[in-house]
């Protein structure tokens, strides 16, 4: 059996970044592994620093349980470099290649509204984008057979 991933991004705003990722995948807020009744009680058996809360992280996940699980957690330190890893954004839909651009210029133009920033555009394939923080993602056409 394959394993299963989780996907962790580093910021300066947990809840800046998962409003923005919840927008941006439809993802929900992940309730609290069982038999925690809200994510301070769970975080409250790690004996976690006095200056850090509940509120430094947010834990997201696929409300279909499909895709991968999103913790955003917050680190002092700034981002610095170019992600070594990121996040494609598949628009479903079938169609001709113009059909489907507009489909992915369409989705980027709703995360622009929703807090991303378009860094470039490669006509009629796909768009690098950047969330609020400055992580790289791409808007992208589906795959064919998706």
């Amino acid at each position: 059996m394959a394993a299963r991933i989780d996907l962790t991004l580093d910021c300066t705003d947990a809840k800046l970044l998962a409003d923005f990722w919840k927008t941006a995948l439809g993802y929900v807020d992940e309730p609290p592994p069982a038999p925690f009744g809200t994510r301070e009680e769970w975080l409250a058996q790690f004996d976690l620093p006095e200056d850090e809360s509940e509120g430094d992280g947010a834990w997201l996940c696929d409300p279909d349980g499909v895709g991968p699980r999103l913790s955003i957690l917050m680190v002092r330190e700034p981002k610095t470099a170019k992600n070594r890893l990121h996040i494609d954004i598949r628009v479903p839909g079938h169609g001709s290649p113009a059909e489907r651009w507009a489909r992915i210029r369409t989705e980027a133009g709703r995360l622009v509204e929703a807090g991303g920033t378009v860094l470039a555009e490669f006509d009629g394939h796909h768009v690098v984008m950047a969330d609020p923080e400055g992580n790289e993602f791409c808007v992208a056409a589906a795959a064919a057979s998706a």
